[in-house]
C-alpha cells in the first residue's frame, strides 16, 4: 500500500475530520436564554446548566442535612404521606410517572413572560414561556411528548396539530375545569360542580403549545411567544432579551458563572400599570380619591424610576452567594429611592455589640431626610394625607406643650434625629436559643438627651393615665420607662397581645430604646464590661468582604445556629400549640403543609447543629442603582 505523504497540513486537516465526524452525531448546541427570548420579555428565571446545579446541591449543607440520620424519622414520614396522598393521586389524574421527566433537565431550564402584545389590561394577555434544553436526552423527550400527545387525545381534550417555522407543534385548548381532581382538592376555594354555578359563564380558556426543537423542550401559553423563540432558533433577524441594552448592562456585572439567574424590566410593568383608565361619562360622579391614581403613587413612591431589577445566585467550595440589582439612575431617585446616596459609610458592628447576639444591623440612613422624604411622598400623593399627618402631629405637640412650654416636636424629636441606626437581637435573658428573642434600638442624634426628653414629651399621647414615662438611675444614667398600648393579634385573640413596657436611655451618642430593660441594662454597662466583641467573630471579615465588606452604609450579620435553634423548637412544639392550630385553621396554604409535615419528629438541635453557621448581607448604592449582596459560608465542621 502507498504511503500518504505528511505535510505540515495533514494533522489540521485529520483533526478537522474527526471533529466534523464527531459534530454530525452530536446534537447542535442551543443558544442562551437572552439569545432565544424576544425583546418584549417581561420578566425570566433561568438555570443555565442543570446538570451543574444538580451536582452543586448534591453537596450544598441543606443536602446533607436532609440525608443526615437524624432526619430520617422526619423525612420518611413526610414522603410516605407527600407520596401516598399528593403525587400518586397526581400522577393518576394526569396519566403521567413523573420519574420519566425527572431526569430531563439536563441543559438550561428557563421560564419567562413575555409582554406578548399585552397593554395593562385585556386581551391579549401576556404569554407564559418554558424552555428546557435535555441535551443527550433528546430521544427520551421526544418518546415523552408522543405519550402525551396520546394521553391527550385518548382524554378528549380539544388538540390540534400547528407547524410554526417548521416544527411541528402540539395546541392543547385548556381551562380551568382541566385542573387535576388532586390539585382542586388541595387547593380549590369552592367546588366546581355546584348546581348554583349551573348557569354560570364557562370558565375562560386558554391554549398551550408544546413542541420539540432538537434537544429543546419548547411550551408557550401562546404560538405567538413561541414563534419567536423558535426566530431564534432557525436563524430569523428577531431582536432578542440580550439586545436590550439594560438586559446586557445586567448580565455583565451579574450572570456571568451564575448557576442561577433572573430579570425584571420593571420600567415596562410600571408603564403599563401607570396607565390612565378609559374616560369616564361625562354623569358619572366624580370620585374625590381619583387624584390617587396608580401613576401618582407609583411616581410618589419612587417605582416609576426603577428600570431593572436582576439577581443570581453564586456558588462556591467556600460557600453560596445571593446577590439582587435594582436599577434605578439617581437622577431619577424619587420618593423611597430619594434617601440612598451614593457615598458609603461605615457600617461594621460596633464594640457594645456583643459576639453572642443572634441578628445584627447598621444601616447609616439620614433620619431627617427620611422624615423629609416620608413629607414629601404622602403630598405627592395627596394634599390630604399630609393635611392629615400635621393635625396629628399638631395635637401631639399641643399636649406635649402642657407639660413643657418651649416643646416643639419638628425640632426636638425629628430636628435631632441622626443618621446612624443600629438594631441587634438576642435570645430572651441573654439565653441563646430560646424561643422568645428581644431586641435592641439605637439611633444616633446631635443632642440624644433632647431627643430623649423629646421621646418622653410625647409619650403622654400613648400612655394611658396620662402622666409622663417613669425613670430611674442606672450606672449614672436615666433610664426612662413607659408602657405600650396592647396590640391585636393575628391569631385573633380579642385581648391583643400582652403589655410590654418601653424602657430607653442615652449612651455614647445614641439613644438605645427596647422592650427588654436587662437587654438595654447590659448596653449601658458594655463600656465597662469584657463581653466578646461581635466585630471579632472568626470568619466575619472575610465573609463581609463577599459582599462588599462594611463600609457601604448599610451592613448586617444573623447567627444561623442560633436563629435556627429557635425556629427548630418552635416547630417541634407547634403541632400542640393551640395558636398555631387557629391560625393554620384560617390558612389553605398553612393547613396543606401541616397536613403533610409532622414537626414533632423534627431531631433536637443538637444533633443536626453542624449544619448552621451565620450569614452577612449589605446593600451598596452606585450611580446606576441600589445592590443587595448575601453571603453564608459554609460551617466549618463540613469543609473538605
Amino acid at each position: 500500500m502507498k504511503k500518504l505523504p505528511l505535510n505540515s497540513g495533514t494533522p489540521a486537516l485529520l483533526a478537522a475530520t474527526l471533529l466534523g465526524v464527531a459534530a454530525s452525531g452530536a446534537a447542535a448546541m442551543i443558544p442562551s436564554p437572552e439569545r432565544l427570548l424576544p425583546d418584549d420579555t417581561l420578566a425570566m428565571v433561568t438555570v443555565p446548566d442543570f446538570s451543574k446545579v444538580r451536582e452543586i446541591w448534591k453537596i450544598s449543607p441543606q443536602t446533607r442535612l436532609w440525608k443526615d440520620p437524624a432526619m430520617k424519622p422526619f423525612k420518611d414520614a413526610l414522603l410516605a404521606k407527600w407520596n401516598g396522598e399528593f403525587i400518586e393521586p397526581l400522577e393518576r389524574d394526569l396519566g403521567v410517572r413523573f420519574d420519566d421527566y425527572s431526569s430531563l433537565p439536563q441543559g438550561q431550564l428557563t421560564l419567562a413572560v413575555t409582554q406578548n402584545g399585552w397593554q395593562g389590561s385585556g386581551d391579549p394577555s401576556p404569554a407564559m414561556v418554558l424552555l428546557l434544553d435535555t441535551k443527550d436526552k433528546s430521544s427520551q423527550l421526544k418518546r415523552n411528548l408522543a405519550d402525551l400527545r396520546k394521553k391527550w387525545v385518548d382524554a378528549g381534550k380539544s388538540i390540534r396539530t400547528e407547524k410554526i417555522r417548521g416544527v411541528e407543534f402540539s395546541v392543547v385548548a385548556l381551562s380551568s375545569n382541566d385542573v387535576p381532581k388532586t390539585l382542586q382538592k388541595w387547593f380549590s376555594q369552592s367546588d366546581n360542580n355546584d348546581p348554583a354555578d349551573a348557569g354560570a359563564k364557562p370558565p375562560p380558556r386558554s391554549e398551550l403549545a408544546v413542541g420539540q426543537f432538537e434537544s429543546l423542550l419548547i411550551a408557550g401559553s401562546s404560538t405567538r411567544a413561541v414563534e419567536k423563540v423558535m426566530a431564534h432558533l432557525t436563524g430569523g433577524a428577531m431582536p432578542a432579551l440580550g439586545d436590550l441594552a439594560a438586559y446586557e448592562a445586567n448580565r455583565l456585572a451579574l450572570f456571568r458563572d451564575a448557576p442561577v439567574y433572573g430579570w425584571v424590566n420593571v420600567k415596562t410593568f410600571i408603564d403599563l400599570l401607570a396607565r390612565k383608565p378609559a374616560e369616564k361619562d361625562a354623569g358619572d360622579t366624580p370620585d374625590p380619591f381619583d387624584v390617587m391614581g396608580p401613576e401618582r403613587i407609583l411616581r410618589a413612591i419612587g417605582l416609576s424610576g426603577v428600570r431593572t431589577m436582576a439577581f443570581s445566585v453564586q456558588s462556591s467550595n467556600e460557600g453560596s452567594g445571593f446577590q439582587m440589582f435594582v436599577g434605578v439612575p439617581e437622577a431619577d431617585r424619587r420618593g423611597i429611592f430619594k434617601v440612598f446616596s451614593g457615598q458609603g459609610k461605615e457600617s461594621s458592628p460596633p464594640p457594645f455589640v456583643p459576639a453572642d447576639v443572634e441578628k445584627f444591623q447598621r444601616c447609616r440612613l439620614d433620619g431627617q431626610k427620611i422624615w423629609a422624604t416620608l413629607q414629601a411622598m404622602m403630598n405627592d400623593i395627596n394634599p390630604q394625607l399630609l393635611s392629615g399627618l400635621n393635625f396629628l402631629l399638631d395635637t401631639a405637640n399641643a399636649a406635649a406643650k402642657q407639660k413643657d412650654p418651649n416643646f416643639d416636636i419638628n425640632r426636638d424629636l425629628f430636628g435631632n434625629l441622626g443618621d446612624d441606626m443600629i438594631t441587634y437581637q438576642k435570645a430572651a435573658g441573654g439565653a441563646a436559643g430560646s424561643n422568645s428573642a428581644s431586641s435592641l434600638f439605637l439611633i444616633s442624634s446631635p443632642q440624644p438627651e433632647h431627643l430623649a426628653a423629646a421621646l418622653k414629651n410625647i409619650g403622654v399621647l400613648w400612655n394611658a393615665p396620662g402622666t409622663a414615662p417613669a425613670d430611674r438611675e442606672f450606672l449614672g444614667r436615666k433610664i426612662f420607662s413607659m408602657p405600650l398600648p396592647a396590640m391585636p393579634l393575628p391569631t385573633g385573640n380579642p385581648s391583643g397581645s400582652a403589655p410590654q413596657t418601653l424602657s430607653y436611655a442615652t449612651s455614647g451618642g445614641y439613644v438605645a430604646l427596647t422592650t427588654d430593660a436587662s437587654l438595654l441594662e447590659e448596653y449601658l454597662r458594655s463600656g465597662d464590661s469584657q463581653q466578646k466583641e461581635l466585630r471579632e467573630m472568626p470568619g466575619l471579615i472575610d465573609a463581609a468582604a463577599r459582599v462588599g465588606g462594611m463600609g457601604t452604609g448599610w451592613f448586617g450579620y444573623e447567627n444561623q445556629a442560633q436563629t435556627g435553634r429557635a425556629v427548630l423548637e418552635s416547630l417541634r412544639n407547634s403541632t400542640n400549640n393551640p395558636a398555631t392550630r387557629s391560625v393554620v385553621s384560617r390558612s389553605p396554604f398553612l393547613g396543606f403543609l401541616f397536613h403533610f409535615v409532622d414537626f414533632s419528629l423534627l431531631p433536637p438541635f443538637d444533633q443536626i447543629s453542624k449544619y448552621f453557621y451565620f450569614d452577612v448581607y449589605a446593600v451598596s448604592v452606585s450611580p446606576d442603582g441600589l445592590t443587595f449582596k448575601m453571603y453564608t459560608p459554609v460551617p466549618p465542621g463540613m469543609r473538605k
